[in-house]
């Protein structure tokens, strides 16, 4: 059965092959990303990933997507594009618990669309100015929501995680192995 990655996200590729699973194909889907006024963040991230299947579906194949939202609240944030987003993200973080929401659509081989969604609970240990400087330094940052990458730098930020991993990287495994083996595939068995 033909599978088509709905993302432009090398992440999601490569914590797909972590549980054995290659696309036959990978396409970026375009989808409008804009929150709309008081939507809740795990309503969006919902939203976003069914769109995102939606907006490249192929009669006949399975489609997976994703989309990870970083919220302080009920606040969306957004992905950092510049340092000063990245720095507004991190400060406001800093010393706070925050949730991340990994909304995850399968759209099967007869066009009917399955979902799940992760929530993770990060608490980022206090940062200090200096820290703050040196991780958006790094650039890590870069198109990441909440202007973090716990794969990356971050995680020696991170005080405690309650929840899945792979989920704040961007793809939560244990509910996209779910789907899968739903669909008819057999990741990792």
């Amino acid at each position: 059965m033909r599978l088509i990655l709905a993302s432009a996200s090398p992440r999601r590729l490569e914590l797909l092959a972590r549980i054995g699973i290659t696309p036959d194909a990978v396409v970026a889907p375009h989808v409008d990303e804009t929150p709309h006024a008081g939507e809740l963040p795990r309503v969006y991230a919902a939203r976003i990933a069914a769109a995102k299947a939606a907006a490249v579906v192929e009669p006949g194949a399975l489609v997976l997507a994703a989309d990870t939202v970083v919220a302080a609240g009920r606040r969306i944030l957004p992905k950092a594009e510049d340092e000063a987003t990245a720095r507004a993200a991190l400060a406001l973080l800093s010393g706070r618990r925050h949730r991340v929401y990994s909304a995850v659509t399968l759209i099967d081989a007869a066009g009917i669309a399955h979902h799940r969604l992760s929530q993770t609970i990060v608490t980022f240990k206090r940062l200090s100015a200096e820290e703050i400087q040196a991780y958006v330094a790094s650039g890590e940052w870069r198109g990441k929501a909440g202007g973090y990458a716990i794969q990356g730098r971050a995680e020696a930020l991170v005080r405690q995680l309650s929840g899945s991993h792979s989920g704040v990287v961007g793809l939560p495994l244990f509910e996209t192995r779910a789907l899968l083996r739903a669909a008819g595939l057999s990741p990792l068995g």
